[in-house]
């Protein structure tokens, strides 16, 4: 496999793949947010109301369009390796991680408490508690390849700036 320009670590195979499941993860989080609209919108408002958790009303699963962009970019990092692209990738997939990181909280908060909703609507209540519990792995999955891309970034970014002073130096040195 050939190593990638700019990530002295991860092959040009390996952050292909690593984007690849950011947007698939990022595809999957917003298409489980459309399901979830469509659970929650078809409550009936009973005596207990409808369940409406937190995760929902900030549209968390919808921030899956950050894991696409991040994938994107790690894409067109590998495709063109340049510094400025590099550092592009490395901030969208810090944002990944804040975003997974919140998303986890918000989720980890939504299961931790149940309230009492109408026996019409439990079934629904239910089924989006467990949709929930998926994409909290899913949040756990792009929390760990964000992170690993991240790093790996950094050390190519360390790497390429070491290169150019030890370059650098050695024309100084030349020059005297």
């Amino acid at each position: 496999m050939a190593v990638c320009a700019c990530c002295t670590k991860v092959s040009e195979a390996d952050s292909l793949v690593l984007a690849a499941i950011q947007i698939m993860i990022g595809i999957f989080c917003v298409f489980m947010w459309y399901l979830l609209l469509i659970l929650y919108m078809g409550q009936i408002k009973g005596v207990f109301g409808t369940y409406e958790p937190i995760t929902y009303k900030t549209g968390c699963s919808l921030w899956g369009i950050v894991f696409i962009i991040s994938g994107i970019t790690i894409i067109s990092v590998t495709r063109h390796p340049s510094q400025r692209q590099l550092t592009y990738a490395m901030l969208m997939n810090i944002l990944c991680i804040i975003v997974a990181i919140i998303s986890t909280i918000l989720t980890v908060v939504e299961l931790s408490s149940f309230e009492s909703v109408s026996y019409r609507n439990y079934g629904q209540a239910k089924l989006g508690r467990e949709i929930s519990r998926v994409l909290l792995s899913f949040y756990t999955l792009e929390l760990c390849i964000a992170f690993t891309y991240t790093i790996f970034g950094c050390v190519g970014l360390c790497r390429k700036n070491e290169d150019a002073h030890t370059a650098v130096t050695e024309q100084v040195e030349d020059a005297l």
